[in-house]
């Protein structure tokens, strides 16, 4: 079997996840891994038998490695995912993509005209319950869609210190919400406080498109219970999704369903999609356009927030 050759940058808490299903897929090799932490770099390298790091331009100027996975805080996102993409690496970036819009727009520029495939870890896109209510949505089960409401709450991971709740947490359900809408987001309105920490640790983000149609994110670092929904509302019906359980449900006039669903690690199809998308040289179903979009939505909330007004997003093209 042909393999794609990968390292990941970061061996904090989620590139630990990244280097151990790289490691476990059969078409990936892991050669190695970086962290500026030595002692983290030894031990995730030692764990898989690979090289490690503690300098990641020293590792990403290695002309064996095909690609990267960059798992860094997101104040280094752009340095990391530029010098990967100038020493020729398709590159994976968790999200938030990078810590402003021009730093992303210079990836997209930068990994256009270099080659090579950028991607974004937008994890939940590969949740099988996110993927089949997409296919409900998108075969009309439910008439067009209207409304969207998302719950993400739990308290606060130790491994964030950069961003706050909105580009750690509603980030995803924004992505996913533009998926279900299917069109570029037109303005969005955002309310925000911070309890016990530096940034946002609650926030409520109203998204709203053409025709009157809106999708509402409430996501928190304050809840002791993790929650992880999303219900999409058409004009035929709705369907319940339960992120973490992996289950939906399908409702109209005469009946609820709930399909069986097979389930699986979102990441590691996450990351399988990545490798094969490259092996096959086609662009992964996720792109840089995705996470500017994001990025620009919470950017927008960001400064909704701040300015106590509805702010216009001026997405880019799709």
């Amino acid at each position: 079997m042909v393999q794609l050759n990968v390292a990941v940058v970061g061996c904090g808490e989620w590139g630990r996840n990244h280097a151990r299903v790289f490691d476990d897929l059969s078409n990936a090799n892991l050669l190695s891994v970086a962290d500026i932490d030595k002692n983290r770099a030894q031990e995730i390298g030692r764990k898989y038998d690979v090289d490690y790091y503690s300098n990641p331009y020293k590792m990403l100027s290695r002309p064996d490695i095909e690609a990267v996975s960059i798992c860094t805080p997101t104040i280094t996102h752009a340095d990391m995912a530029l010098s990967a993409i100038e020493h020729g690496k398709h590159v994976l970036v968790e999200k938030p993509m990078t810590n402003t819009i021009e730093e992303a727009e210079t990836l997209i520029s930068k990994a256009r005209s270099s080659g090579v495939y950028l991607s974004v870890g937008f994890v939940e896109r590969f949740n099988p319950a996110v993927e089949a209510a997409t296919a409900i949505i998108s075969s009309g089960q439910i008439g067009d869609v209207i409304l969207a409401h998302s719950r993400r709450l739990s308290r606060r991971p130790l491994r964030i210190g950069d961003v706050g709740v909105i580009k750690d947490l509603a980030i995803h359900d924004i992505d996913v919400i533009n998926q279900f809408f299917d069109e570029d987001n037109l303005s969005v309105f955002a309310t925000a406080g911070n309890l016990a920490h530096e940034f946002e640790d609650y926030a409520n983000i109203m998204l709203c498109y053409t025709k009157n149609r809106c999708g509402f994110v409430e996501t928190n670092w304050l809840t002791p219970k993790k929650v992880r929904t999303i219900k999409i509302t058409g004009t035929e019906g709705l369907v319940n999704v339960e992120y973490i359980t992996q289950e939906i449900e399908i409702e109209n006039n005469e009946r609820i369903i709930k399909p069986f669903i097979a389930n699986g690690e979102p990441l590691k199809r996450e990351l399988n999609h990545f490798v094969e998308s490259i092996l096959e040289d086609v662009s992964p179903k996720v792109t840089g356009d995705d996470g500017l979009k994001a990025l620009k939505i919470c950017e927008g909330a960001l400064r909704s927030i701040k300015e106590k007004r509805p702010i216009s997003i001026d997405c880019c093209k799709k």
